[in-house]
């Protein structure tokens, strides 16, 4: 099981609605507008501003 970095969701990655990969880590989620918010913002998800 995978965290949904946008909204802290669990989410199975073979069902997940979509996902990213950033800085070559590949991340799950629930729904495509969390994919969008964390595609703008990766960082801000990630704790890392």
């Amino acid at each position: 099981m995978a965290v949904d970095p946008v909204c802290k969701m669990t989410v199975e990655p073979a069902k997940a609605a979509a996902q990213s990969t950033y800085r070559g880590q590949t991340y799950y989620f629930c729904a495509v507008n969390c994919k969008q918010k964390f595609d703008r913002e990766p960082d801000t998800y990630l704790g890392k501003k």
